[in-house]
Formats: C-alpha cells, sequence, structure tokens
C-alpha cells in the first residue's frame, strides 16, 4: 500500500438490510474499529438488497429505527445515504460517497458471506478500486470466501491488518494518510453466531413495535424521506 494524501477521519463503512440489526453487527463494528484504528463506522442502511428476495423485508423506516437502537453509545452512525442518491448498487453509492466527503478516508466492511458471492456483485472491481475492502470472518463462511471466483484478481492486493492499523495513528510529525486501493485486509474476529434471520424467526412482528415516521440521518442530519 502507498500513501497518497492527507487525509481526516478514518471511517468504516458497513451496509446491510438491517432486517433487523442485532447484536452482531454492533460486535463486528466495535471489533473493526479496534483492529484499524477507524475512528467509527457507519452503517448503511440499503433500501433493498438486488442479491435478497422483497418478501420478508421490513420497511426502511423500521429497519433505521432496529439500527439506530443497537448503534446507541456507541462511534456508530446510522444512514439511508443510498436512498437519498438514489443508487441501487454498492459500487455506484460508495463513488458517490467518496465524492461528497473527499477528506475522508473509508474502508468497506464486509462479511466473509459477502465476499463469496462477491463476483456476483454488479461492478465490484469498480468498487474494490474505490476504498480498501476489509473481510470480516463469519463461522461457515471462510472457506467459501477464499475460495471466491473474485479472489484470483482481488486476493492480488491483500495485506496485513497491522499495516492500516499503524497508519492510522497519527502525530504532530506523523499525519495521517489515505491508502490505496484496491487493497483487501482480512479480519479474524471471535466468532459470533447472532443473525437477522433468527431473530425473525424468534419475533416476527419485531418491525410492527418500531417508528414508521422519517427519522433523522445520524451522517446528513436531514430527515429521511420514506
Amino acid at each position: 500500500m502507498r500513501p497518497t494524501q492527507r487525509i481526516g477521519r478514518r471511517i468504516g463503512l458497513l451496509g446491510g438490510s438491517f432486517n433487523p440489526a442485532h447484536g452482531g453487527h454492533r460486535h463486528i463494528s466495535l471489533a473493526a474499529i479496534a483492529a484499524l484504528g477507524l475512528d467509527e463506522v457507519w452503517w448503511l442502511v440499503s433500501p433493498g438488497n438486488p442479491l435478497k428476495p422483497a418478501a420478508g423485508m421490513a420497511p426502511l423506516p423500521a429497519r433505521f429505527a432496529s439500527a439506530q437502537a443497537l448503534a446507541a453509545r456507541a462511534p456508530i452512525r446510522v444512514t439511508a445515504l443510498e436512498r437519498e442518491f438514489g443508487t441501487r448498487y454498492t459500487a455506484d453509492t460508495l463513488a458517490r460517497l467518496v465524492r461528497r466527503w473527499p477528506k475522508q478516508s473509508f474502508v468497506w466492511l464486509m462479511g466473509a458471506d459477502n465476499l463469496a458471492q462477491f463476483h456476483r456483485w454488479r461492478r465490484w472491481r469498480r468498487l474494490a478500486r474505490t476504498m480498501p475492502i476489509a473481510v470480516l470472518s463469519r463461522p461457515g463462511y471462510d472457506a467459501k470466501a477464499l475460495a471466491s471466483p473474485a479472489m484470483p484478481w482481488l486476493g492480488r492486493f491483500r495485506r496485513p491488518a497491522a499495516c492500516w492499523r499503524h497508519s492510522a495513528r497519527a502525530g504532530a510529525n506523523k499525519p495521517r494518510v489515505k491508502w490505496s486501493a484496491p487493497t483487501l485486509l482480512w479480519l479474524n474476529l471471535a466468532p459470533d453466531p447472532r443473525s437477522a434471520s433468527a431473530l425473525r424467526a424468534k419475533d416476527p412482528g419485531w418491525a410492527s413495535r418500531l417508528a414508521t415516521t422519517a427519522p433523522r440521518d445520524n451522517v446528513t442530519h436531514r430527515r429521511i424521506p420514506f
């Protein structure tokens, strides 16, 4: 990795449907902050995942509210930027995001289960060239992720996570730097078995108890139109 320019904050981006958000999301976000020396993590609550069926997907206000509840008192911001941008695919969302906040340094946080199907994502190479990617290990998916059809290309850019963490330390004579992409980091995290599907099975009516009015975006601080 080569430093390219001085930056402001280091921000991890965790996208997903959050249907609903759960403790596992918080666990991996805090672990990524510690492992990579991030200032905070943004949860990008998607209006809809093109690779997931619409059936069983709760309304965006309920999913956003569940994420806000889980992010409380943590360096995590919940946002619906994808709704504001009008983008459908992650590569397009991230391209818009880095243009809007050019002084920040972003890293895309992705579970090993998503890496296993990363080659199916629209313009996935463009995404990898937009910002570094940190893959979060997940029980039962790591082997499939490493065997993903995307890995022959993406694996060439694999770097130790310690390099990123070391570069995050800034001082009077050592300004922060933005690192080049593509870069692939692998984070071996403590296993966390919690899942949204298990929560939905246990509590099918969870969404009906959450707010249905337009909440305020934690990044833009504007009301989110639904």
